[in-house]
Formats: structure tokens, C-alpha cells, sequence
């Protein structure tokens, strides 16, 4: 689970500001415990006096509604901050159509040419942002795995991460799958690091 902090000054991307964060200690997705944990650990930063995180924001726009806003606006006060924060609402189109308060009062903006598309290219970088990171992750965790693997290099790595797109995938799928993609002996020595118990004689 990941999230992405995107930063823009003067409507243009400020690309050398923005932040990639991890979640940690979370069960499970949790829309809400993310961006609570996101924006606590950026605040955090910004309160130790870290340089990196050492300019404030004039306004947080958060993806999502006004429940996202208020969980932001929450954290912001309790570092002592008061910054204006707005929810993006978005279309059945899955574009932002207009911005949330934390109170849940909308404000239009379908009808302001120029801010509309520059929320749209703000929602569309942060978006990026976070997939690129996401895919980053996965690949280094399916490397992470499968380095230890006879016969496993880095293509067919990619070509197992293109079929199975997890690792979780890769270790629960059977052997007549991995041999869809990999040959056989490669397949099989996959297949057996996964489960190393079905190589083993049964215990007399």
C-alpha cells in the first residue's frame, strides 16, 4: 500500500518536492488509515526540521471526499497547522468535477476552465506518481524472491510478473501454470522453493 505526495507551485509541477510513502503496520487496505498515516509522517517530518520536508503547503488536495478531507484536516491541526484543505470529487468519467470542504460543502469548478484542468493534471500526476512507485515495489519484491531461484533471471522474472502480476500469485499458482510461462525445469525449481514441504518424505 502506497501513496503519493505530488507538489505544485505557481500551477506547474514542482517535481524535485515530491514524496513517496510506504504504509506500514497496516492489516489491510484502509483508504482512511493511509492517508491519515501519510500525512502524519509528512507533518512529523516538517515539525523534526527535516529539509526535505521543510516548506508548508498553501492548500492540500486530498483524492477523495469529505470524509478524506476531514481525516486531513485532523492531522493538520493536530500539528498545530492551519491549512486549507479540499477533498477532489470525482465523475462517473473518473474526472474531478468539483472540490469537497471538510464539512462537505462543494465548490464547482467544471465551469473555470483553467482550474479545472489544472486539478485534473494535479489529480492525474499524483495518480501516476504512486503507480509508478507501486510497480517499482512489486518488482523489487518479485526480485527479491526469485534471485535465489535457478534459472530465474531478470526476463523471466518480467514475464512472470506480466502473467501473475503478485508474487503472491506466482507462489500460489500450480506447476502446469508456471510452465505456461518458464520451461519446464525452470518451472519446477520455481514451483518447489515455494513449497519446499512437497519435496520431503513424510516422517516415519
Amino acid at each position: 500500500i502506497v501513496a503519493a505526495m505530488t507538489v505544485f507551485f505557481n500551477g506547474k509541477p514542482l517535481k524535485k518536492d515530491y514524496r513517496k510513502f510506504r504504509m506500514k503496520d497496516l492489516a489491510g487496505p484502509d483508504d482512511y488509515a493511509s492517508m491519515a498515516q501519510c500525512l502524519e509522517r509528512r507533518f512529523s517530518r516538517y515539525d523534526a526540521q527535516d529539509a526535505a520536508f521543510s516548506s508548508l503547503p498553501d492548500l492540500i488536495l486530498i483524492d477523495g471526499g469529505d470524509r478524506h478531507a476531514r481525516i486531513a484536516r485532523d492531522v493538520t491541526e493536530a500539528h498545530g497547522l492551519r491549512i486549507p484543505v479540499f477533498g477532489m470529487v470525482k465523475d462517473d468519467r473518473h474526472r474531478t468535477r468539483a472540490l469537497v470542504s471538510p464539512e462537505g460543502e462543494e465548490v464547482t469548478i467544471r465551469n473555470e476552465i483553467e482550474l479545472f484542468s489544472l486539478i485534473g493534471r494535479i489529480q492525474e500526476e499524483t495518480h501516476r506518481s504512486a503507480i509508478e512507485y507501486q510497480r517499482k515495489l512489486r518488482k523489487e519484491n518479485v526480485a527479491s524472491v526469485l534471485d535465489s531461484v535457478p534459472g530465474i533471471g531478470e526476463k523471466r522474472k518480467l514475464q512472470l510478473l506480466d502473467r501473475f502480476k503478485t508474487v503472491k500469485a506466482i507462489r500460489e499458482a500450480p506447476l502446469e501454470e508456471l510452465e505456461k510461462v518458464l520451461p519446464s525445469n525452470a518451472a519446477l525449481s520455481l514451483y518447489k522453493a515455494f513449497h519446499p514441504e512437497e519435496g520431503q518424505e513424510p516422517c516415519a
